[in-house]
């Protein structure tokens, strides 16, 4: 059976018809496919790369593929497997070379190849090459089990470079925290690309079978909220998660200008610990907090930051302080900055948090213009003792946003009717 003889409906699921259309046409550059159990995106993203490179080998374009797990040992048993099933059912293992040692796939009249590459090691991946043309393909399977944003960047920086246009595929099933990376827009998105969500129930019955059916619909009537997280993909959470009120998305000049409850808190830092200078403006009536503006550095003398304060409060308004430091508050003052220390109690960081959390509707934070911000705020976890069992209190690290906003709404936090600053709390 020669691949012409192959129909397309026959081995893609039609949730991903578009998204075919979408890398035919080439309409982005990455393609985020994330899924519960079942839902072929492995399958799709296999078939995809063997049908496009045999494509672009009829086009005269020799292009190549990678593809990497985060560990080199699982990748024999799940995306050289998935490549050599997809060959074989797109009728075309004559024109296959299949290697073990090193893993590796041939596409034999032109010698285009795939690569198979664990990111354990990432200085690694500057030393791939091919012998004809360029790497077009990458996939990263199992994207959720990297290390994070940062590491997929460097190998893609490394890999994808010397060719006319690309195609990077990510496919996971999301986990069940909000707060992982590979679930937070803010951290791993770009312009070009497609996101796209897929079950198994979008699948042809047949192609899964009745045992599988069987058993995601058990799972569904013992636990729900497994099956949701498992077989429908969604991100359930954990439990741990402490701001549930968050909002991510551009706060635009135009709003800013309209903004009339402007507040501004610091908590200091130099050496190992960030210095964070926050501006937020509090919505009283609708219990809505919007924050735009942050300054989050490592090193920087009372001198210099205070300027760089100055800088942005051109019209001096009150800032409020960390007390903990007098000294670096003494220094503020001398170099012109209103400020002022915080009035805090042993229970000031939980009552805090507690009112940001449960208190406010929306925190609102532009994560252009305040990634740091948003970062600490979207990562902050209730912490777990050595038997799963959550601890008391807010746990105190990773936290210097938080902080720096919590000082700067002091007064308009209340308690029994009191404002903050009126009581020792």
């Amino acid at each position: 059976m020669s691949q012409n003889q192959v129909r397309l409906t026959d081995l893609i699921a039609p949730a991903f018809y578009p998204v075919h259309i979408d890398i035919k046409q080439k309409l982005h550059t990455y393609y985020k496919l994330d899924g519960g159990r079942g839902s072929t995106k492995s399958s799709f993203i296999s078939l995809e790369i063997i049908q496009g490179m045999m494509r672009d080998a009829n086009e005269g374009k020799l292009t190549n593929a990678v593809a990497f797990r985060r560990y080199k040992e699982n990748l024999h048993d799940s995306v050289y497997e998935q490549l050599i099933w997809a060959i074989d059912k797109l009728g075309v293992a004559g024109l296959w070379k299949e290697t073990q040692s090193p893993l590796r796939l041939t596409y034999i009249p032109t010698k285009q190849a795939i690569l198979f590459r664990g990111a354990d090691k990432v200085k690694k991946s500057k030393s791939i090459k091919v012998s004809k043309g360029y790497i077009k393909y990458l996939w990263f399977e199992e994207l959720d089990e990297f290390e994070g944003s940062e590491k997929i960047r460097s190998i893609q920086q490394s890999v994808v470079r010397g060719g006319e246009n690309f195609t990077v595929f990510y496919s996971y099933n999301p986990p069940k925290s909000q707060r992982s990376w590979v679930n937070d827009q803010a951290e791993f998105s770009a312009p070009d690309m497609l996101n796209h969500h897929s079950t198994y129930l979008t699948v042809p019955p047949e192609w899964l079978g009745k045992e599988f059916i069987a058993l995601a619909e058990h799972l569904k009537a013992v636990k729900p909220e497994a099956y949701r997280h498992e077989y429908l993909g969604e991100i359930t959470g954990t439990g741990a998660e402490v701001f549930r009120n968050l909002t991510s998305r551009t706060i635009t000049d135009e709003e800013i200008k309209n903004f009339d409850r402007i507040r501004r808190g610091l908590d200091w830092g130099y050496a190992a610990d960030p210095l964070h200078y926050t501006v937020c403006n509090y919505d009283k009536t609708r219990k809505r907090l919007f924050v735009f503006f942050e300054i989050h550095v490592v090193g920087m003398s009372n001198r210099r930051s205070a300027a760089a304060v100055k800088a942005e409060n051109k019209a001096n308004k009150e800032v409020i302080a960390d007390s903990a430091e007098p000294k670096s508050i003494a220094d503020y003052k001398e170099y012109g900055v209103r400020i002022r220390g915080a009035k805090k109690g042993p229970d000031s960081v939980d009552y805090g948090v507690k009112w940001l959390s449960e208190e406010l509707e929306e925190i609102i934070i532009d994560p252009d213009r305040c990634p740091n911000t948003w970062r600490e705020f979207y990562g902050y976890e209730l912490a777990r003792d050595a038997n799963g069992n959550f601890k008391d209190g807010y746990p105190d690290k990773d936290n210097h946003s938080i902080d720096a906003v919590r000082y700067a709404l002091e007064d308009d936090m209340t308690r029994n009717g009191w404002g903050i600053g009126n009581i020792r709390i």
